[in-house]
């Protein structure tokens, strides 16, 4: 069996921890129904091919074990031929993918996950170029794009099959019909992701939950799984003991989408543990969380356990939309979360706000007061620049209003473009605020007030008017 994580073909790209979660998962139920596993996985930035294709690459690291992909220039799509930025497949180089499928044995089965919907380019790529290479073996595509896009995968991707939804089950079952190979051994026994496949690692990615209770119109967690459900806490902390001890990772990012849901029955007692166990790692949230369910005690345990990236869910000030989104989030939940962090040691660099910006009815004032907002509490922000996900309801509203076509390409969602602001004009303001919140987080981090700074003030002003600040 040959898995691969295939490269992100876009605008831009960096490593926030990301690993291929279900794939490995894929890898450790295969192996423990008998079958002989390699992966290869592209965006592995430690690869010991990476060094030998690109020596003088940006692929090191940076903060806590993030850090840049190599990038090759690609001829853009012509749905994005005006788009005036550099297109390109980041990851492994192609020459060095070559050399690794090179050095293998002929797979009988060949599994592609699939990330953001319009990364596909990428995804397609890497089938064709295991076609050319292993053309007896069949190719299975799942993940996200092939849960969200499954009849654009299916007609379009030239895999032989696509397994939409959480589909570990459905692969195992489509490879024993394949290879004829019987299984006799217990795979519903609790495994773990299958991380001592990579050579050299330091940095994982972990999940203490699947899907999510809530039902964000912007948010596709209901449509990848549809149920909730959690694992045993002393089943996750035995998995960060294990990453952190035994495979010495020292970092380690939780992707759980409501990871403080239900906190006295889940979270804090895997904190606690780790409290009072040999672990000494750090943790990091590049997921939301939900502000209104920090409280001083959880944010006590999340700086003794070693938290060091805290990104909070916000989204925006605007009242009417905290409203449609379940009012999961307000005003006054931030404040206290954050007044909750700062006292139990937590600094301003270690604090970040999500804000959503491009959404289809959303004008610069917001966008702008809600950045403002954020930074008086003396935290960065993070600007999140709205994409379409087909099947949610943000989609099915914007398909309504003719924003968009209900058969539209993936490419015309990518979130560099900003696929809901049609004002050329709007669209370039928002840039330009979006490079001002990166100056003005360096600021948050040197301990000063971005708000307190009157030519950033006067430079973010500039771009709305009408803005009441």
């Amino acid at each position: 069996m040959l898995l691969i994580h295939p490269w992100i073909v876009d605008f831009a790209a960096y490593d926030f921890w990301i690993k291929p979660l279900g794939l490995l998962y894929l890898a450790s139920k295969l192996r423990r129904t008998g079958y002989h596993v390699t992966l290869l996985d592209c965006l592995d930035r430690l690869h010991p091919f990476m060094r030998q294709c690109s020596p003088s690459d940006k692929s090191r690291h940076r903060f806590f074990g993030t850090g840049y992909y190599p990038k090759e220039i690609l001829s853009k799509p012509p749905l994005l031929k005006n788009v005036p930025r550099r297109y390109g497949r980041y990851g492994l180089p192609m020459a060095c993918v070559r050399n690794v499928l090179s050095t293998l044995e002929a797979p009988q089965i060949i599994f592609i996950t699939s990330g953001m919907t319009y990364w596909y380019p990428g995804v397609f790529d890497m089938i064709a170029l295991c076609k050319t290479l292993f053309p007896e073996a069949p190719v299975i595509l799942g993940g996200i794009y092939a849960t969200l896009c499954p009849e654009h995968a299916r007609s379009k991707s030239g895999a032989d099959y696509v397994l939409p939804g959480p589909s570990i089950p459905d692969a195992l079952r489509l490879a024993e019909t394949i290879t004829g190979f019987k299984c006799f051994k217990d795979t519903k026994a609790s495994i773990r992701p299958a991380y001592d496949l990579y050579k050299v690692i330091d940095t994982a990615a972990i999940r203490t939950g699947i899907g999510c209770p809530f039902r964000c119109p912007f948010c596709a967690s209901h449509i990848l799984s549809s149920e909730f459900s959690r694992r045993n806490p002393e089943d996750v902390f035995q998995e960060i003991r294990h990453l952190n001890l035994e495979m010495n990772i020292g970092d380690i990012a939780f992707y759980d989408d409501a990871l403080l849901l239900d906190q006295e029955k889940h979270i804090v007692p895997i904190l606690n543990k780790v409290i009072d166990s040999d672990v000494n790692v750090r943790l990091h949230t590049p997921n939301g969380l939900h502000p209104r369910w920090i409280n001083r005690q959880l944010a006590g345990l999340m700086f003794q356990s070693g938290f060091q990236t805290l990104r909070l869910s916000y989204e925006s000030i605007n009242p009417e939309r905290q409203k449609a989104m379940g009012m999961k989030v307000t005003d006054s939940d931030l404040k206290k979360a954050v007044h909750h962090l700062k006292s139990s040691g937590f600094t301003s660099r270690e604090i970040g706000g999500y804000i959503l910006m491009g959404l289809p009815d959303q004008t610069l004032e917001e966008v702008i007061e809600s950045i403002f907002f954020v930074f008086s509490l003396g935290i960065r922000v993070s600007l999140a620049s709205f994409s379409p996900i087909p099947g949610t309801e943000s989609w099915k509203t914007a398909a309504a209003q003719g924003l968009i076509d209900w058969n539209m390409d993936p490419l015309l969602t990518n979130n560099s473009i900003l696929p809901m602001v049609p004002d050329p004009q709007q669209k370039w303001k928002l840039i330009q605020i979006k490079t001002l919140c990166a100056q003005a987080n360096q600021m948050v981090i040197r301990g000063e007030s971005p708000l307190q700074n009157a030519e950033w003030r006067r430079q973010i002003r500039v771009l709305s008017s009408e803005s009441a600040y």
